[in-house]
């Protein structure tokens, strides 16, 4: 496979981001839906259109991550992050206590001819959320917020949004000159 891209670089970090090869995908939107009886989660087919199958896979893993927010990442996709992170070859006790935690509450899940995943009554009680839901596109993997919780969360970080947006803006326009050499 051929790999061609571009590195960028800040003071805190460096990053090479991979073009034409299966490295990057991106997930956005904002989706109000109801997980069924069944513990079932329909996948609209504007979020689907986004994950290209071949590259990425067709289902998705589901992960508890960060707190306790349901998270699916498609399936191939998450099997390679997952794999670059090697073991090494003496695990300190809290990188093992993370696999144990993180591994043990993660699995596929496939989507069924409907477009729906089983997300499963331990992962949906131990999110904390009911049957009313946000699913929203967070850049590689999508969440999923109980609808309050999630409407909570977006009127506390909505007022620094508009600052951190312009933040941006200024900084690509700084790159953007240096780059020039203005």
């Amino acid at each position: 496979m051929e790999r061609s891209g571009y590195t960028f670089s800040d003071n805190s970090r460096t990053a090479t981001v991979i073009q034409g090869s299966n490295a990057m995908i991106l997930l956005t939107g904002e989706f109000d839906l109801t997980i069924d009886e069944k513990f079932r989660l329909f996948i609209p087919a504007k979020v689907r259109e986004q994950v290209v199958s071949e590259e990425n896979g067709s289902d998705f893993y589901l992960v508890l991550g960060v707190n306790r927010i349901l998270s699916l990442y498609p399936d191939k996709y998450y099997q390679r992050i997952a794999l670059a992170v090697a073991p090494r070859m003496v695990a300190p006790d809290e990188l093992l206590a993370f696999e144990r935690v993180n591994f043990s509450q993660a699995g596929r899940v496939e989507l069924d001819r409907q477009g729906r995943v089983l997300l499963g009554e331990k992962a949906v009680r131990r999110a904390g959320i009911k049957d009313q839901v946000s699913l929203i596109g967070v850049r590689d993997h999508l969440e999923i917020w109980d609808k309050s919780q999630w409407a909570k969360y977006l009127t506390e970080n909505l007022p620094t949004h508009e600052q951190m947006i312009l933040q941006a803006r200024e900084e690509a326009l700084r790159r953007e000159r240096e780059t020039a050499g203005w």
